[in-house]
């Protein structure tokens, strides 16, 4: 309830600088005795976890792993950190982060800044938060594209143990020539190595998922679905941000990756395109403009198994959460 009204002051900050407020304040609500918001909704079994709900926090809002626990409070399902590279980088010059309020939007072009895997998984050893973990892996900007698996069994290596399910992403527009890991060519031979590496780590208990673009040609996603099948990956993401938005407001805005309402149509085709072609056996957790129940409501009837909020936790805040895990436990009672 308490949001509407601090919403104002936080909005006349620059973005990047009210989102690390709101960090701090989540953070130090970490660390008090505060019970975890456990709004009614039944849970669900997928590649061999228990999601306490359907709903959870994408990768982006929490990069370095800083407050799990009181994010964990506010009653996620899951909470996804990172992105997260081998070594620490500052990321894209500042500034980097734009609101489009009329657009229910946000753009970036942060470019993966984080403290590194080693720092990120001594945080996360530590955190108290018992709920579902994943990490968003990448690669770091300074490594060539032909090293880029090296950088993602790095990740896999130093993370494995501290974290339920690892996302793999390729599909950033930040990072130069990253969106070329999902041609099958490059693609295949990640994949596969991170699964052998896994497979040695952790004796394939850790779910392993790949996130994709919006941006993606039927063509292009059937040629992923295709390899994931064959290769036995445990999920998708579907999506990140988009190249193509469709509002001319947003598209004359500043260069980066657009999320939030903008991105809604989108992400929904290529969760159904996805769904169709993967079956049921294929966990797809759907990101893309979920500002409220009915929008969750919407991804998960186009095919998505859990659904995951940042743009619009931004605007609509933490009540959202509550508002669309009581939304998703009426729809799906007793799953």
């Amino acid at each position: 309830m308490w949001y509407p009204a601090l919403r104002p002051a936080l909005f006349a900050v620059d973005p990047e600088r009210a989102h690390a407020l709101a960090l701090a304040a989540l953070r130090v609500a970490g660390r008090l005795p505060l019970r975890p918001r456990s709004p009614p909704a039944a849970p669900t079994e997928l590649m061999g976890l228990r999601f306490p709900n359907r709903v959870g926090l994408a990768a982006g809002f929490d990069k370095n792993a800083v407050a799990v626990d009181g994010l964990g409070a506010l009653g996620f399902g899951f909470v996804e950190v990172g992105t997260v590279t081998p070594r620490p980088q500052a990321g894209q010059p500042r500034p980097r982060l734009f609101r489009l309020p009329a657009a229910g939007a946000l753009v970036n072009r942060l470019g993966f800044p984080n403290d590194g895997a080693d720092a990120i998984a001594r945080r996360l050893r530590r955190r108290r938060y018992r709920g579902i973990v994943g990490v968003n892996i990448g690669k770091n900007a300074s490594t060539p594209l032909a090293r880029a698996v090296d950088d993602y069994v790095r990740c896999l290596r130093a993370l494995h143990a501290v974290c339920d399910y690892i996302a793999v992403n390729v599909s950033s527009p930040n990072t130069a020539e990253l969106r070329e890991l999902q041609s099958r060519d490059r693609l295949e031979p990640l994949l596969a190595a991170l699964l052998d590496e896994r497979e040695r780590l952790a004796r394939g208990r850790l779910p392993l998922l790949l996130k994709v673009a919006p941006d993606l040609t039927g063509g292009e996603l059937g040629d992923i679905a295709q390899l994931i099948l064959r290769l036995g990956v445990d999920g998708i993401i579907a999506t990140n941000t988009t190249i193509r938005p469709a509002p001319p407001a947003v598209a004359a805005a500043e260069r980066g990756g657009v999320s939030g309402a903008p991105l809604h149509a989108q992400a929904l085709r290529t969760v159904a395109a996805l769904r169709a072609q993967l079956g049921t056996g294929v966990a797809i957790v759907g990101v893309g403009g979920i500002s409220s129940p009915q929008a969750a409501l919407t991804m998960r009837a186009a095919g998505a198994d859990l659904v995951a909020l940042y743009t619009g936790l931004v605007y609509r805040g933490p009540a959202l959460v509550a508002a669309c895990v009581r939304a998703l436990g009426r729809a799906t009672p007793g799953s």
